[in-house]
């Protein structure tokens, strides 16, 4: 097997970057690391400044005649890539879980499932977005969704794929070209869609997967003035980079910068859904942008909440991302785990109770950290108010629906916002006042592409999904045209 080529799981992958529809080396490489066993997956090709400029001009080449593309035809080719997401679905699957360490009983179930879908979604409806002609005085405005040009997409490593393609799906069905630059952590599934990519016939240059580190080439991208637009997710202090980069050439941005969301939970709410809806914020290892990590609860249940919530969480399984019986992975990095239990030893310091874990996994080893739930935590404390990224949920009590509001607000982020409640005008009541992109009433994590996403303060910046993604992968034009003036037209030149 060629030095440019991986096999896992049975699994060839390329471990170079795609550029304008050729596989394409660099001078460097950088290890990929497992974080299920700590073992190496392969050499990445590492991108600098000259792969940037080459992908950005590819990307530039090929966009006049993917713009031209017919809308039937552009969605033809996005059902055509769905259907090879489908077809390598566990190839996606088994690569992904031993990229990022996720779940792969989730990976097949879910995730790789919503890979497809992002396709389908964006390409249905491409097919129908328009706006109804309106007069103004007698003239018609049209509005229509020019594509934008090439777009810089730089993405995650917690929902690899799923998140990328989140982003991918809209910019090509606008008819925009793509530069994606995956995150370092976990790049394997990106260069896979690569390969789906182009069997599917989309054309050479459309879609570019870069491979590197964000301060060489993710800085040479988001600086590049023949960028139209960029797109990230990811972390604050990044994005202000970023922006600050973008800010030279006046390219729109769209950030998703991730959360510290309250669950709210009232005296008159269903208990075990409420319990439920909790111990799931460990879900991934507690690596979800969306994840409810701040526990509110009323004072009066307070105690009954946490004995059952204590119960539930003893029973999550920990272990092998690939054994079925798992319920949670492991960290995604070793920078990342001691980021983790850097937070929890300095909240234990100042006074915190671990109600359960506190620690990592010392059984297990490598990059496992016990599920853990802090207690006594102040309201201005650095673990209620920072973005922990891991296993690790803050408890606190309110008396009255005042506070649960005021204490849930009170943090420099706005990204989502669960409340578990049995009084209708109460839900009503609070998620008005909620600061929040979405906000999840007796339910989590229910999702829909028709909706908009997005965060509030230092949550984001734009909201994309259904209309609104089409909204910022293009330049939505109104065409206004008069009632008279066409014979005139014909006369003069007739």
């Amino acid at each position: 097997m060629s030095e440019h080529f991986t096999t896992l799981a049975g699994v060839v992958v390329d471990t170079r970057h795609w550029i304008g529809g050729e596989r394409v080396a660099s001078a460097e490489t950088f290890t990929d690391i497992s974080p299920i066993d700590g073992s190496p997956l392969g050499e990445i090709a590492r991108g600098g400044a000259v792969e940037a400029e080459a992908a950005v001009a590819a990307a530039r080449a090929a966009f006049p005649e993917w713009a031209a593309t017919p809308r039937a035809e552009r969605a033809r080719i996005l059902h055509a890539i769905a259907d090879g997401v489908e077809k390598r679905l566990e190839d996606l699957a088994r690569v992904e879980t031993l990229d990022n360490g996720a779940l792969l009983r989730s990976h097949r179930r879910g995730v790789m499932p919503r890979v497809a879908h992002n396709f389908r979604f964006f390409a249905d409806w491409l097919l129908k977005l328009e706006h109804e002609d309106f007069e103004t005085r007698g003239h018609t405005n049209h509005v229509s969704w020019d594509p934008a040009g090439p777009c810089v997409l730089i993405t995650p490593w917690n929902a690899p794929l799923m998140l990328a393609t989140w982003k991918v799906a809209p910019a090509l069905a606008a008819g925009n070209t793509v530069i994606l630059k995956p995150a370092e952590w976990s790049p394997l599934t990106a260069s896979l869609l690569a390969d789906i990519a182009a069997e599917a016939g989309l054309l050479a240059g459309v879609l570019n997967v870069v491979q590197g580190y964000g301060a060489e080439v993710g800085s040479a991208l988001v600086s590049h003035p023949d960028v139209r637009r960029i797109s990230f997710t990811g972390s604050v202090p990044t994005a202000k980079r970023i922006a600050a980069a973008a800010a030279a050439n006046l390219t729109p941005l769209s950030l998703e910068l991730g959360g510290k969301s309250p669950l709210l939970v009232f005296a008159d709410a269903d208990l075990d859904l409420a319990v439920d809806l909790a111990v799931e914020q460990y879900d991934n290892a507690g690596q979800v942008c969306l994840a409810a990590t701040r526990i509110l609860v009323e004072s009066s249940i307070v105690e009954e909440f946490t004995e059952r919530f204590t119960a539930k969480a003893a029973r999550l399984v920990q272990g092998d991302s690939r054994d079925e019986a798992t319920d949670l992975g492991p960290n995604i990095h070793p920078r990342q785990l001691e980021k983790i239990d850097g937070f929890v030893r300095r909240a234990l310091d100042a006074g915190a109770r671990a109600v359960i874990g506190g620690e990592p996994n010392a059984e297990l080893g490598g990059l496992f950290y016990r599920p853990t739930l802090l207690a006594d935590v102040a309201q201005d404390s650095e673990v209620v108010q920072e973005e922990v990224f891991g296993p690790v949920l803050t408890l606190q009590t309110f008396d009255t629906e005042q506070e649960a509001v005021r204490l849930a607000n009170d943090t420099r982020f706005g990204l989502a916002a669960t409340l578990v409640t049995g009084d209708r005008e109460r839900a009503e009541r609070v998620t008005a006042q909620l600061v929040a992109g979405t906000v999840w009433v007796n339910c989590f994590f229910v999702r829909d592409l028709r909706a908009p996403f997005g965060g509030s303060r230092h949550s984001g910046v734009g909201r994309e999904g259904g209309n609104w993604s089409f909204d910022f992968y293009c330049d939505v034009k109104n065409t206004v045209t008069a009632p008279k003036g066409w014979q005139q037209e014909v006369t003069r030149h007739g």
